[in-house]
């Protein structure tokens, strides 16, 4: 908790002193400002990893200091606080890029609330290895025909309210599918809202899927509308749906079944125009066998399953793919001649890639950022692929990892860090990592 830095900003000083105040207790690192162009200044002077902000304040309102600070740096998360709420300022800031909104008057516990969700999903983030596909790029152009069947069907279905079930292992694009799905329909200009089923603690599930009244719990000093309110007329997304309890699972199953719902705490039956895509790794029918998932529910949800085969079973794609991450990562590292030896495409197509996608994004990072040569030779890539057969052996792969790849992260950092003369941001940006994890990173291996 206290490698995070957290900038308080807003024109009322009561507020920003009793914030201040409460997160120093809690151990955080605090930062004050009381207007947009002072918080500019600050996020620029030093590491800020959440920003809690009031919208409306004078010269710049926390909308615009949104923007602004995402294009210094995405990975800085956003809290905004309103006195003044209505559906269409939360979704305006969630499309923004705001993690949560907060109304006032607001209770304390509804901003530590809304931090520990951010920090404990960060704290999930693993090494290098975690960091998302750009959502800007075609990583599901393919070669193979299970894939062009799979985006024959996507495009099949996209226009229709049919419920969609996307299957795939981690790391195979199960999100940029339902993007896709969301940007070939007709509800491409509305929401398109994600949730992290397994990111939100059980308990607050319920009330961020489907909004609370004010006095439904402690700490409810304010009615909430819920992610389906917000992704009205849009699309919704929910990821690893198997983890959900059977209290949600009764309320999801009438939004399907009625497109209706109540606030929790609330009597009042809201009405939903949503499309529904949800996405696991899971075995769903296990889970209905075994009495944990409904049975009612999976065939509502299961209507139009799409299965996205693991990257081994698409090995056509691995030198099409891996040129995409190459071209990014060479450009945003100013190394823009790199290319693979025909041997180092033969040697990433021969291993079994179980992190699929994700997994060889890191790997190509990794070997822009290590090697100073223009060609990237199959001895430039890790020894678990050089020799997959090894890798496959019952807990090799894992012992591998875990012994060889800190030492691998740790040496890279500095060497980076090295050629950015101890510029943590650009270093960041080199890595295609955030600035909030490369301050972690420094952290851990203790980088002086």
């Amino acid at each position: 908790m206290k490698n995070f830095s957290i900038l308080i900003v807003d024109d009322e000083k009561n507020v920003v002193n009793l914030l201040d105040k409460m997160l120093k207790k809690q151990g955080y690192n605090t930062f004050c400002a009381y207007n947009g162009k002072e918080a500019l200044d600050i996020v620029d002077r030093n590491q800020i990893d959440i920003i809690i902000s009031d919208i409306r304040m004078p010269e710049m309102d926390g909308l615009n200091l949104l923007k602004k600070v995402k294009k210094v740096d995405p990975s800085i998360e956003f809290i905004l606080i309103t006195a003044f709420a209505t559906l269409e300022t939360a979704i305006e800031a969630l499309k923004t890029g705001a993690r949560d909104y907060i109304t006032k008057p607001f209770d304390l516990e509804d901003i530590s609330i809304a931090i520990d969700k951010i920090t404990k999903s960060d704290a999930e983030e693993d090494v290098l290895t975690a960091s998302e596909p750009d959502k800007n790029q075609n990583y599901l152009k393919s070669n193979s025909q299970k894939m062009i069947k799979l985006m024959d069907l996507i495009r099949q279905v996209a226009d229709t309210r049919a419920t969609v079930m996307i299957y795939g292992e981690t790391g195979t694009g199960k999100e940029l599918a339902a993007q896709a799905l969301h940007n070939l329909s007709s509800r491409k200009g509305k929401p398109f809202v994600k949730v992290n089923c397994a990111a939100i603690p059980e308990n607050l599930l319920e009330s961020e899927l489907f909004g609370y009244e004010k006095g439904a719990f402690t700490g409810a000093c304010t009615k909430k509308p819920g992610r389906f309110e917000l992704a009205e007329e849009g699309s919704i997304f929910l990821d690893e749906i198997g983890d959900i309890s059977p209290a949600v699972q009764v309320k999801l199953l009438r939004v399907l079944q009625e497109r209706e719902f109540e606030h929790l705490g609330g009597t009042k039956t809201i009405k939903v125009d949503v499309r529904i895509i949800s996405a696991t790794n899971k075995d769903l029918l296990t889970l209905v066998k075994k009495g944990e998932f409904r049975e009612d529910l999976y065939y509502r949800l299961n209507v139009v399953p799409v299965v996205i085969p693991p990257l081994r079973e698409r090995k056509e794609d691995i030198s099409l793919i891996a040129n995409d991450f190459l071209l990014k990562s060479a450009s945003i590292s100013g190394k823009t001649s790199k290319k693979f030896s025909d041997e180092a495409i033969r040697k990433l197509q021969g291993y079994s890639w179980p992190g699929n996608i994700r997994e060889l994004e890191n790997i190509v990072e990794r070997c822009v950022v290590i090697t100073s040569n223009d060609t990237i030779e199959a001895d430039d890539l890790p020894v678990y692929i050089l020799n997959p057969e090894e890798s496959q052996k019952p807990g090799a792969l894992d012992f591998k990892l875990e012994d060889k790849m800190d030492s691998v992260e740790m040496n890279t950092i500095v060497k980076v860090l090295r050629e950015c003369d101890g510029n943590r941001t650009k270093a960041a940006q080199v890595l295609g990592i955030s600035r909030r994890s490369m301050h972690r990173k420094i952290s851990k291996y203790n980088i002086k």
